[in-house]
């Protein structure tokens, strides 16, 4: 299948390669020239423009956008009217799911079909395969069975989950037609907030583990400064990345990303490379949001969320105003962080 790729970052151009690997042909247009450049030399069809790109495709055209959310509304606009009735367009990034419904019904009054795939598999997609949950329109998800299968990981050496034995459908191959527009993205939302929760507990518990060394260092006494009373307890100095390593083997909390962080610890224990502030894309926001709007309770992947937003020095303000309570109701004043920490 001949397909046209919008956006050759980081994903962009690894799924594409992928694709040709496969056998597809892909049409690259990205509003780097370079970028565009360096995927032909692998074998894809450069592209000049949106233009161009559409009219190196076959019809029914699909085109697929791999492109950051801000970014989508305006691109749409620029394809849709070179589009005709029965074209397919995939929204690939991490869109919210209710611009999803919006946009496939913008775009149906124009007999144009839109698909969003929530896209999971990051920077090691190419040789591992992308997890894709995906929403839109039946006819228009089974025609592009080949380009998600091809995407796909497969079922590869995990084993089969023994309570689907004999079960349809593609959910063993990595890839999924979840339901109707927004649905593919509504899962990928809810997968990045447990994502950040999970995430969360890591770096929390080892956080724990790297400072069960407490009772080695001396505290001050003062009136400000709650004395550790058992030091005794608290005199340990774990090797953080053999305690990473240990937990990814036989143990119940084991998981990729868990491999990952073995990894980074391993490399680098104090993680020096990194200042600790840790982005959001908005996905861990909106699952909140549809958890307030469904009632029910998401106590974990909010705090998670939150931690997030306090890495970045936005409790910082709040932090202060603490301190300036103290001070003004007890006279309490604020003591110098330990040093390393």
């Amino acid at each position: 299948m001949r397909m046209g790729m919008i956006g050759l970052g980081r994903m962009g151009a690894n799924m594409s390669v992928r694709l040709m690997k496969a056998g597809h042909e892909i049409v690259a247009f990205d509003v780097s020239a370079d970028s565009v450049k360096a995927l032909a030399a692998q074998g894809a069809i450069a592209a000049s423009s949106i233009e161009d790109m559409i009219a190196k495709l076959p019809a029914p055209r699909s085109i697929w956008m791999m492109i950051p959310t801000a970014y989508v509304d305006e691109t749409i606009a620029k394809i849709a009217p070179h589009l005709s009735k029965g074209d397919t367009l995939i929204d690939g990034g991490n869109s919210y799911y209710k611009d999803d419904i919006r946009r496939a019904k913008e775009l149906a009054k124009s007999g144009i079909d839109y698909v969003d795939v929530g896209t999971s598999g990051g920077v090691w997609g190419l040789d591992r395969g992308y997890c894709q949950m995906i929403g839109g329109p039946v006819a228009s998800v089974q025609r592009l069975d080949p380009i998600f299968s091809a995407l796909a990981p497969g079922k590869g050496t995990i084993p089969v989950t023994p309570a689907r034995k004999n079960m349809p459908g593609t959910a063993e191959q990595g890839y999924l037609h979840c339901g109707p527009n927004g649905g593919g993205h509504f899962v990928k939302m809810v997968h990045n907030g447990i994502e950040y929760g999970i995430m969360a507990a890591y770096a929390e518990g080892l956080n724990i583990i790297k400072n069960a060394d407490a009772g080695t260092h001396v505290r001050e006494k003062n009136a400000e400064t709650t004395p550790l009373r058992e030091p005794e307890a608290y005199m340990y100095k774990f090797n953080l990345p053999d305690v990473a390593e240990v937990w990814r083997r036989g143990s119940v909390i084991s998981s990729w990303l868990l491999d990952l962080t073995a990894n980074s610890l391993a490399a680098d224990p104090e993680l020096t490379k990194f200042d600790g502030r840790v982005s959001d894309s908005g996905e861990g926001r909106w699952t909140i949001d549809a958890a307030i709007d469904e009632g029910v309770p998401a106590y974990v992947l909010t705090a998670a969320l939150y931690a997030r937003f306090a890495s970045r020095g936005a409790a910082l303000f709040g932090d202060k105003l603490c301190s300036a309570m103290r001070y003004e109701f007890g006279g309490h004043l604020e003591q110098t962080a330990p040093k390393g920490k």
